[in-house]
């Protein structure tokens, strides 16, 4: 007998016709049965009475029980066993684990001299797998209009600018409507919270709505701490949320499927956007992206609603969009910063200052396009024009009384104040200052630091000795303010140094006693 099967439906159109008359010839003629297995089937069903037209035709229960009781066959016992079945429970463990079948077949080749082929360990495993159990089924999440939005960043095109030949890689910002499937992009060169914000602001700009919710994947730009159940979201993309008036609802981590809508939009993007196509810059790749959006994109049918996006967002979906507020909420980024010991705090490779009391304290940074804005708690204790990055906004009030009186103590401030002090003192900061090898920076201003203690006619007079010796040194005029030689004669030094060298000097020998 063949090892056809055949189906429960097909057993009865073989009954039908021979009600009819149909010989099994006939029936063998038309394929739908050969001739054996017609016959055995005549003999089931003549014996039953099934043949005679007069008597109804059984039903699928009462066909398949004789059918099973007369043209059954036990199940054959295998005519083999595999001769990987001695090391089944450790091709079971490698198969939980994921392992494919050519890593196995190698394994087992270097390792347990195996001498079978490839094509053994692969039925074996095609065996195990038919009694997994089957994977967990998923159900298709239906939308309302206007209702949600999801978004995604994708992989954009290496772009090498025409004007500059830098070449650098981007990202594709995706924003689709899950009802309409109407979708907008933009080609960006960062994931950055400052480029995360203003896609969003850009995006609400084309639908001319905002979607009630946005359904989001875990970036680090939106969701600082991704969780199953309660995610932490980004400060700057929370005040975002609140200003426009949606919701954000981020996916569980490692379940993008639930934004399968975007995911898809995605890969049609790269797909049949990306490919053969040539860019002067961003500015022209994000302008022939907008023109696919319209012309191609939004008026194709798409796979799932069989409807054009375009035509299904302008006539139902753009009407039930949330409204624009009249004043767009400012976009801010907020980051934590902690102050430094030059009381500064560092944001975007460029520095702020903050009061020195804050040193070592952790802040809350809010930068915008043109200003930040520094806080600890809910206090504001700075605000700087934004500057660019490798610069420093300093306020002087903000540096110690120490370091502002240094920072101040510049050489015209040191010329300034010898100056007042007095000739002797301003012609001897002019000397060191004249030197075209050594910077005398420090040693002018500790020279002015003097006066607090000696005062400025001790510190004149002494810089008047310094001179006269042609000495005009900081350690100089220390030294004589120390010892208080300030006042003693200038020539009363000469003197008793010539007498040095007239009278004798201590070690000194006779005349008579050189030969």
């Amino acid at each position: 007998m063949s090892r056809r099967r055949f189906e429960r439906f097909q057993y009865r159109q073989v009954l039908v016709r021979m009600r009819q008359g149909d010989s099994d010839r006939d029936i063998a003629r038309s394929r739908l049965m050969g001739r054996r297995k017609a016959a055995a089937l005549r003999r089931v069903v003549q014996a039953r009475g099934w043949l005679d037209p007069a008597t109804p035709l059984p039903d699928d229960a009462a066909l398949a029980a004789a059918l099973a009781a007369a043209l059954g066959t036990p199940a054959r016992a295998p005519t083999c066993v595999s001769t990987l079945e001695p090391l089944r429970p450790l091709i079971t463990a490698w198969f939980a684990e994921r392992v494919q079948a050519t890593t196995i077949h190698a394994a087992l080749v270097e390792r347990h001299g195996f001498k079978g082929s490839y094509s053994a360990v692969r039925r074996f495993v095609r065996t195990l797998a038919a009694v997994q159990p089957a994977q967990c089924t998923t159900t298709r999440l239906d939308f309302a209009p206007a209702e949600a939005a999801q978004v995604d960043f994708g992989a954009g095109p290496r772009i090498v600018d025409v004007t500059t030949g830098e070449t650098f890689k981007t990202w594709v910002f995706v924003m689709t409507l899950c009802w309409s499937r109407h979708q907008y992009a933009e080609v960006v060169r960062d994931q950055t919270v400052a480029t995360w914000l203003a896609c969003h602001r850009r995006a609400f700009e084309w639908f001319n709505g905002v979607p009630a919710r946005l359904i989001i994947d875990n970036p680090k730009c939106a969701i600082t701490r991704a969780c199953h159940t309660d995610p932490a979201v980004q400060r700057a993309y929370a005040a975002c949320a609140e200003g426009y008036g949606f919701k954000i609802d981020a996916c569980p981590p490692r379940d993008p499927q639930k934004k399968g809508i975007v995911e898809s939009g995605v890969k049609y993007l790269k797909r049949a956007w990306m490919p053969l196509r040539s860019f002067r810059d961003l500015a022209d790749a994000n302008r022939q992206l907008h023109d696919w959006l319209l012309a191609s994109a939004g008026t194709r049918c798409h796979g799932t609603t069989r409807c054009q996006p375009l035509e299904r967002f302008t006539t139902t979906e753009r009407g039930l969009l949330g409204r624009l507020p009249d004043v767009p909420p400012e976009l801010a980024t907020w980051a934590s910063v902690v102050v430094h010991r030059d009381a500064h705090v560092q944001f975007d490779r460029a520095l702020y200052s903050v009061p020195f009391r804050l040193m070592s304290q952790t802040l809350w940074l809010r930068a915008t396009a043109s200003a930040v804005q520094i806080y600890r708690d809910t206090e504001l204790v700075a605000t700087h024009v934004r500057t660019a990055p490798g610069q420093r906004a300093t306020v002087r009030d903000h540096l110690p009384p120490d370091a502002l009186a240094w920072s101040m103590a510049d050489p015209q401030h040191c010329l300034r104040e010898s100056e007042r002090i007095g000739p002797h003192c301003h012609a001897l900061i002019t000397r060191l200052f004249a030197d075209r090898v050594l910077d005398h920076l420090r040693a002018a201003q500790g020279v002015i630091r003097l006066e607090r203690t000696h005062g400025a006619a001790r510190l004149d007079a002494a810089c008047q000795r310094a001179l006269a010796f042609d000495d005009p040194r900081y350690r100089t005029v220390k030294t004589i303010l120390a010892k208080g030689l300030e006042l003693a004669p200038i020539g009363q030094s000469f003197d008793r140094l010539a007498s040095t060298y007239t009278t004798g000097g201590r070690f000194t020998r006779g005349t008579h006693r050189i030969h």
